[in-house]
């Protein structure tokens, strides 16, 4: 049985690292149906093939001005998104590492937990800047920073899994007496 705050962990974590699916966004960005509202269309579209695409709707869908239907766009802002939210993931998993009373294997679990959160940050801002110098390439040179992007992605998303799983198989999840929240 999950304890809260691993559970909030969970939800935290698949809030802030699953806003993308690295294998198919930038195909399925591609694909647009026609809406009232076609910016908003093209993040519920391209958000269908997401692990969680009610999270990755309501992440976007607030840059629907932004995003308009550029694939670029949208790939851009949820690795944006990503990023800020893994900080504060970041800053949040660093106040549990404090919280008074953890027994020693609690709070070597969320350090351990805290540097993986730290590396999917480094990665997912890497990604970022890696979209950045894309600009216009082709070919070989597109395939190049694809790869690059697509190797940082998921190297963040096994970050999260890595903490997670250890979270999972830890001492918290017995009796923890962690916060429910970030606040």
């Amino acid at each position: 049985m999950a304890t809260a705050a691993t559970t909030l962990l969970s939800l935290i974590f698949l809030s802030f690292f699953n806003v993308i699916n690295r294998n198919n966004l930038v195909s399925a960005a591609a694909t647009t149906v026609a809406a009232t509202d076609p910016a908003a269309s093209f993040i519920r579209t391209s958000c269908k093939v997401t692990t969680y695409p009610a999270v990755c709707v309501e992440s976007l869908s607030a840059y629907a001005s932004t995003i308009h239907k550029s694939p670029r766009q949208l790939v851009m802002t949820a690795l944006s998104v990503s990023v800020k939210r893994a900080e504060s993931t970041k800053a949040f998993v660093a106040k549990l590492t404090k919280f008074h009373g953890l027994k020693p294997r609690e709070r070597s679990a969320l350090k351990d937990c805290l540097e993986e959160v730290s590396d999917s940050v480094d990665r997912l801002s890497k990604s970022v800047r890696e979209l950045k110098k894309m600009g216009r390439a082709r070919g070989p040179e597109f395939a190049w920073h694809m790869s690059n992007l697509q190797t940082w992605v998921s190297a963040a998303l096994t970050d999260e899994s890595t903490c997670m799983d250890g979270l999972r198989a830890g001492p918290l999840m017995v009796g923890s007496r962690l916060p429910l929240g970030p606040g």
